[in-house]
């Protein structure tokens, strides 16, 4: 075997243990749950997904409503939606 040869097999064993070693966990080591089991939690919390396309300076002055008060995004979009269809 080659000197590149024997090179490029050490390269690739490398490559091959960064890419199974584990991320470091995000947002101060608290683990994201996996898609299905955000579903399964938004479902016990009677959560519907429900796709909307709204224009960009509505999305941002919402975002920036939700900061100012400290609440998710989905927790505020949902309080005005009700107080707008009571009235």
């Amino acid at each position: 075997m080659k000197k590149t040869d024997l090179e490029k097999t050490k390269a690739l064993k490398l490559m091959g243990k960064l890419n199974a070693a584990q991320p470091p966990g995000r947002y101060a080591g608290a683990a994201a749950p996996d898609r299905r089991e955000q579903r399964r939690l938004d479902q016990a919390a009677g959560l519907v997904a429900f796709p909307v396309k709204l224009r960009q300076p509505l999305i941002e002055a919402l975002r920036a409503k939700a900061d100012a008060d400290g609440v998710p995004v989905n927790d505020l979009i949902n309080t005005l939606l009700e107080n707008a269809l009571k009235a």
